[in-house]
C-alpha cells in the first residue's frame, strides 16, 4: 500500500534543518552519489567530542530518542530513507528537546558520503525489511555490500546489533557476518525482555503481541 504524503511535509522538513541533513541525490546512480564527500562533522554539530552510534532505518524515532534520553553521553545520527517518515521522529527530537540526536535523510548505500572512515563506535539495525524474495538478497541490510560498507565507518571493534522478527533474515544476516569477515559476539533467538541499554521498538512490541520470536544478533568488526 502507497504511504500517502503528510501535509505540508517540505515545510515541516524545512522546520527540522536544525537536527536534519537531507540527501539531495541529483544522481540517482548510488555508486556514483557515494564518492560525493559531504561529511559530517560530529564535534561541529553536537560540540562535544562524544561516542558516535548510528542507527540505520530509524522509522518515526521511537528508538532512538528513547536511547538518546538514556545515554546522554553518546552522539546519535538516525537514518531514514523515506522523508514521509523521518519527519516524525525530527519532530519527536524537537518536541522532547533531545540535544544528542540528529538525523540523515539518506539511503543507506551512501553512508560513505557523510561518515569519515572509522568514526561510528556501534551501529543499529532494527527490523530492517527482510524482503524474503530472493531476487531482493542485494537490498537486505545485511547483504555483503552493506557490511562492507559499514566496516568502512566503523572504528575498529566497532559493533552492529541488529533485531528482526523474521527467522530467515536472521540467518542470512549470521551467514553474512561469518563470510564478510565480522566476529559474531551473541545471538539471541527469543529476545523477550529488552537489556538495560535497549530500547523497545514500535514494531518489536507490535511482533511480541501477536507471539513472535524477537531475533538479535550483536556482530563486531
Amino acid at each position: 500500500m502507497r504511504m500517502h504524503k503528510k501535509g505540508h511535509l517540505e515545510e515541516r522538513l524545512l522546520s527540522c534543518a536544525e537536527i536534519l541533513t537531507v540527501c539531495d541525490l541529483s544522481d540517482k546512480n548510488m555508486k556514483s552519489a557515494a564518492k560525493v564527500k559531504d561529511y559530517l562533522d560530529f564535534e561541529q554539530i553536537f560540540k562535544n567530542n562524544n561516542p558516535v552510534h548510528l542507527e540505520i532505518g530509524c522509522g518515526k524515532g521511537k528508538f532512538v530518542c528513547g536511547l538518546a534520553k538514556m545515554q546522554p553521553e553518546i552522539n546519535f545520527i538516525a537514518c531514514e530513507k523515506v522523508s514521509n517518515v523521518i519527519i516524525d521522529a525530527c519532530e519527536c527530537a524537537l518536541r522532547e528537546n533531545i540535544k544528542n540526536v540528529r538525523f540523515l535523510n539518506s539511503a543507506a548505500e551512501v553512508l560513505e558520503r557523510y561518515f569519515r572512515p572509522n568514526t561510528v563506535e556501534k551501529i543499529y539495525l532494527n527490523f530492517s525489511n527482510p524482503l524474503p524474495k530472493e531476487g531482493y538478497k542485494k537490498q537486505r541490510l545485511t547483504h555483503p555490500k552493506f557490511l562492507e560498507i559499514y566496516r568502512a565507518i566503523l572504528k575498529d571493534g566497532g559493533k552492529i546489533v541488529q533485531k528482526t522478527d523474521d527467522k530467515d533474515f536472521y540467518l542470512f544476516s549470521l551467514e553474512s557476518y561469518r563470510a564478510a569477515g565480522y566476529k559474531v559476539l551473541e545471538t539471541c533467538e527469543d529476545y523477550a525482555v529488552p537489556l538495560a541499554d535497549d530500547v523497545e521498538t514500535e514494531h518489536e512490541r507490535l511482533f511480541k503481541e501477536r507471539g513472535k520470536n524477537i531475533y538479535r544478533i550483536v556482530a563486531e568488526v
